[in-house]
């Protein structure tokens, strides 16, 4: 375990050196990740530290204990070794995990993108719910969500919503959250007292950075048109909304939250450039899967991955198969016992595959 922490404090210190040389400042791209390696790695030098100093008092107590001379210092001796000992297994527990590689992606910021599935109106109203639900969470966790671009339901909630997450490590904690949603309630325009079933599709897309994907603006298709929706007096009139078509790849995004016709230009670039990225990644993902399986996988965005059931007040992942009997926490953003656990599945499948295990 030493050697291991040994070499995380070489490669720390390392890092210390670069961070403030002037080239690697002036290269953007390696900046920044090694920026987040060094944060990483300031967590794992802190657990070494307390490592260092565990094992140090162990040894300091067992010499006391095997002297015996003062019967109050064994007495104090012994209580320090076994809170050493006690301390330590979970110790070494934790720096295992932290051992573990880090998918580089887990540190960017996200673009979450709903879309109501089956169900007409009671899905749509279904994906207003999960916005709040994320934004909530979002909140909880001090991080910042920004609408991109939204299509109203017809009875409430959102044909379609788009929001970008910034924050620290938000990708690692939502990216498992892609996939279909399924609830089960009665919908409030049913006069039976009936319970429907409907869906709504969430997209986690890792952000990407300029020098992540370059886009020739030249396969760009530029489109101007006016913003609907609330946004006062230059809605409709002023064509602020901006809509990019990517010629290629035929993918498209827009946003017409802003009134700013070059900040919406930016934010569907930013959306667009995301798309790209996560086409890259998802090719990636494919390929990984077919060396390792993983129940928790984020890949694929067809799969069902959550059931919220209203009559019961239970929430199910199927992935882990965790039911939560919280509905009102849960859709109130209280969703951190899923990502918690899966998380943990994730990282065990991993170090299982590891040689830290």
């Amino acid at each position: 375990m030493l050697d291991r922490l040994q070499y995380v404090k070489q490669r720390f210190d390392e890092i210390s050196d670069l961070i403030i040389q002037p080239d690697v400042i002036a290269d953007q791209k390696r900046y920044v990740q090694l920026n987040q390696e060094y944060k990483s790695l300031n967590a794992l030098v802190q657990k070494r530290e307390e490592y260092i100093n565990l094992d140090a008092n162990i040894k300091e107590a067992q010499e006391i204990i095997a002297d015996g001379s003062d019967a109050e210092m064994v007495e104090m001796a012994k209580m320090q070794l076994e809170e050493a000992k006690e301390r330590l297994p979970e110790l070494e527990e934790e720096i295992k995990f932290m051992l573990i590689p880090k998918d580089p992606e887990d540190a960017k910021n996200v673009m979450v993108e709903i879309r109501a599935g089956t169900g007409g109106d009671e899905a749509s109203i279904f994906a207003g719910d999960l916005y709040r639900m994320y934004t909530k969470y979002c909140e909880s966790r001090g991080w910042k969500c920004s609408v991109v671009d939204m299509s109203d339901g017809t009875s409430g909630g959102f044909k379609e919503v788009i929001f970008e997450v910034t924050g620290e490590d938000v990708y690692g904690a939502l990216k498992y959250e892609a996939g279909v949603h399924r609830v089960q309630r009665v919908p409030q325009t049913e006069t039976q007292g009936r319970v429907h079933t409907s869906a709504a599709t969430v997209m986690v897309l890792p952000e990407a950075e300029e020098f992540d994907v370059q886009i020739d603006m030249n396969d760009v298709r530029v489109d101007f048109f006016c913003s609907s929706g609330p946004g006062g007096q230059s809605v409709n009139t002023t064509k602020s909304a901006v809509r990019l078509t990517h010629i290629p790849s035929g993918l498209v995004a827009q946003c017409q939250d802003q009134k700013s016709q070059h900040k919406n230009k930016d934010k569907a670039l930013t959306v667009l450039r995301s798309r790209l990225y996560e086409q890259e990644l998802a090719k990636k993902q494919e390929e990984d899967a077919k060396t390792r399986t993983s129940q928790v996988s984020s890949g694929d965005r067809s799969a069902k991955i959550r059931t919220y059931n209203y009559p019961q007040g239970r929430v199910t992942d199927h992935r882990i198969g965790v039911d939560v009997f919280d509905m009102d926490g849960v859709m109130s953003g209280k969703i951190h016992k899923f990502i918690d656990e899966l998380q943990l599945v994730a990282n065990t499948e991993k170090l299982k595959e590891s040689e830290v295990y």
